[in-house]
């Protein structure tokens, strides 16, 4: 029996199956191959031949472990998916034009992927055809498609990545490529370190301890190291207009506190830190204040520190309100359209995290049911 029949044999038997299943148009006698794609390889689970119809129906062990990622293939043409379940996916296409003229019925990650893969492929094309062009010269070239990749990204962070950090879709935008090259390279671009960081940070709430979430963490501390060391090392915090990402386990904040002191969360690694995102001007800050100050007096002599970013409006009322606390409060003068909001993904406010001793973040809110417990257990 051919290793892909013995996958599906194995898959079968399980129970625990997802399938994927459709027709594609024009592509009588090609075959048609489901792959897993790893983080390090690409392996076929099952294929079918097609017939004139087009129609096919496919299937695989359900992912255990947070989304993975499929794709169906013939030839160079792939469509991509993302599986979380034992779920079915209906997928309508035609050939020879399959990766971009696919439909698929669900309004929820899998079409977001389509959405991007389509982008991806116009990107590409546009690239293709200024090279094509001519009457252009090397330098107005480059700095020409490096505008249209800048575009590309900045639209793909803020309506895919930064929207849902969390999403399988957000993953999937990270590793797209043009040509061979990375479209978010985080070994050159500092910035593109802090979208993989926000991903990363995402999925350590919603996937924590998976393949794919130890992947994002890894790029992102690898290419904090790279972009660190082509930051020149003068300087208070700054290189050519943008901050210097810090080898933490957590997303740095650079923000002026009631004094005027540029402070860093990255500056209190070695003690546990909660992150905290308040906004004053709420109904219920005063006794969220209640509760801070009474876990700050019962651990701030054991190494407790709290980082506290407001969100107001009202620069005057925020001095006042925070004169009297002994932690670090600092104010993003941007309020709710902070840029630090998308990359930790803050839904709503108030919203706290904790980091321990190394500068990692281990855990948010809405995964916390003992608060004291939490913070003795990183105090020890």
């Amino acid at each position: 029996m051919a290793v892909a029949g013995i996958a599906a044999l194995l898959a079968s038997c399980s129970g625990h199956q997802f399938h994927v299943e459709g027709s594609i148009s024009g592509a009588k006698d090609s075959t048609l191959r489901l792959e897993l794609v790893g983080i390090d390889d690409v392996t076929e689970l099952s294929s079918v031949r097609l017939g004139s119809d087009g129609s096919f129906s496919l299937s695989g062990e359900a992912p255990t472990a947070g989304p993975e990622f499929y794709r169906l293939r013939i030839a160079d043409q792939i469509v991509n998916l993302a599986i979380d379940s034992t779920e079915t996916v209906v997928i309508r296409g035609q050939w020879p034009n399959l990766a971009s003229t696919y439909e698929v019925a669900d309004t929820g990650q899998n079409a977001r992927i389509r959405e991007l893969a389509l982008m991806q492929i116009r990107l590409q094309d546009s690239v293709i055809a200024l090279t094509r062009r001519g009457g252009i010269s090397p330098s107005q070239l480059q700095q020409t498609v490096a505008d249209m990749v800048e575009r590309h990204k900045h639209e793909v962070t803020t309506r895919y990545i930064f929207t849902q950090p969390w999403s399988a879709s957000a993953y999937f935008a990270l590793f797209q490529t043009i040509g061979n090259s990375l479209i978010f390279n985080p070994r050159t671009d500092a910035a593109d370190v802090r979208v993989f960081a926000a991903v990363a940070t995402s999925w350590d709430t919603y996937h924590p301890g998976t393949a794919r979430t130890e992947n994002l963490h890894s790029i992102a501390l690898e290419g904090m190291r790279q972009t660190a060391r082509r930051q020149p090392a003068a300087g208070a915090g700054q290189a050519g207009g943008r901050e210097i990402v810090v080898e933490t386990g957590s997303i740095d904040i650079g923000l002026k506190d009631k004094a005027g002191r540029e402070r860093h969360l990255h500056e209190l690694k070695g003690q546990v830190v909660m992150l905290d995102f308040h906004v004053f001007a709420q109904q219920e800050s005063t006794e969220r204040i209640l509760l801070l100050q009474e876990l700050y007096g019962k651990y701030h002599s054991r190494g407790f520190e709290i980082f506290q970013v407001s969100l107001d409006l009202d620069r005057h009322f925020w001095r006042q309100r925070t004169e009297a606390l002994p932690w670090v409060c600092v104010r993003d003068d941007d309020a709710l359209d902070s840029r630090y909001l998308p990359m930790y993904n803050v839904q709503s406010l108030p919203e706290f995290f904790l980091i321990d001793r190394d500068g990692n973040l281990v855990k948010r809110s809405l995964q916390i049911d003992d608060i004291d417990k939490e913070i003795q257990q990183l105090l020890r």
